[in-house]
């Protein structure tokens, strides 16, 4: 389930949608790039901001996919780089982590302020979905053009998620996301000499090692610990004021099931958690019924955006995916 979504053919080239680059400023000296693509009146259109995971960045093929599903039925789409990710290290002086909400209420703002949009939905996986859960949650009552959030597996607790992640079965993704943060930092310590002291990154081993010598520090917490506890949005849950989805798998191999099950979410006016038996980290492929093409999770979200934050019915596992809602 994690890894089938990633290799099975499928067009993401989104050809025939207009794209536009644009640069948003979040902070002094740092710029996220995103790329835009307008519905003709992009003002009465509602729009949405999608963040991807670790590792991933705007050309991910799950940020292509669900990209050209909503512009389809009338959204404006703004697919997002987190810092340092799709090529754009140079935009920032630091490294991006779970904890960077901020960005994301600032580009909401900014979209509301400068260019005048009335809806916004804000869209993530994995520890982009932690990203836009923290922003609803901080957020909260502010912001009225915040129409509503959807995460698929969400590292609402990056503690346990980092302990996960890093239990023998988990080698491989583990192995893959060491890998390819370590090769980051050194892109990124080439572009800022001496801001980060590589000389022992080759000893580093874990990623919660990576995050204690260099996430936390970079981005102002005192230790990993520290970091892990801070950047949760399960802090900020019960302060979410719009609708809002999550999509989870009983069987996410790093996203452990049981952070989803507790009164904050049961009781919760405004979260609806759907949580099938299976679905891996973000995959949720299956063979689709009555035309759906077999990215599940993608088609659920169209619901509930096209649904304009009706939250989907808190179903069973079992109906989850037997019985979709349409």
């Amino acid at each position: 389930m994690t890894l089938m979504p990633r290799y099975w053919p499928r067009d993401t080239s989104l050809l025939g949608l207009p794209q536009e680059e644009r640069l948003f400023a979040v902070e002094p000296h740092t710029q996220l790039k995103g790329y835009c693509h307008w519905q003709i009146d992009r003002k009465s259109s509602p729009t949405v901001i999608l963040v991807h995971g670790l590792e991933g960045c705007s050309e991910s093929r799950y940020m292509r996919g669900i990209a050209a599903k909503a512009y389809q039925v009338g959204f404006n789409i703004i697919r997002m780089n987190q810092r340092t990710c799709g090529g754009t290290e140079h935009l920032s002086p630091t490294l991006y982590n779970s904890g960077l909400s901020g960005d994301y209420r600032a580009i909401v703002n900014e979209l509301v302020n400068r260019d005048g949009l009335g809806r916004i939905w804000l869209v993530g996986y994995s520890m982009g979905g932690n990203l836009v859960l923290k922003a609803a949650g901080e957020l909260g009552q502010t912001q009225p053009a915040l129409a509503g959030a959807a995460a698929v597996c969400p590292n609402i607790n990056p503690t346990v998620c980092a302990q996960a992640l890093e239990k023998p079965r988990n080698w491989f993704y583990h192995r893959h996301f060491i890998t390819r943060l370590k090769s980051r930092l050194r892109r990124k310590a080439a572009l800022f000499p001496g801001k980060w002291d590589i000389s022992k990154l080759d000893r580093v081993t874990t990623i919660s090692e990576f995050d204690d010598r260099y996430t936390a520090r970079d981005g102002g917490y005192r230790d990993g610990a520290d970091y892990y506890d801070r950047a949760g949005a399960r802090h900020v849950l019960d302060t979410i004021a719009v609708p809002t989805l999550i999509i989870t798998a009983q069987d996410d191999p790093f996203i452990p099931y049981s952070m989803f099950t507790t009164p904050a979410f049961r009781q919760h006016p405004q979260i609806s958690v759907v949580a099938p038996r299976y679905g891996g980290h973000c995959g949720f492929f299956h063979v689709g019924r009555n035309g759906e093409d077999p990215y599940w999770a993608e088609n659920r979200i169209l619901d509930f955006l096209r649904g304009e934050g009706i939250p989907i019915e808190k179903q069973s596992v079992d109906t989850a995916i037997k019985r979709p809602r349409r």
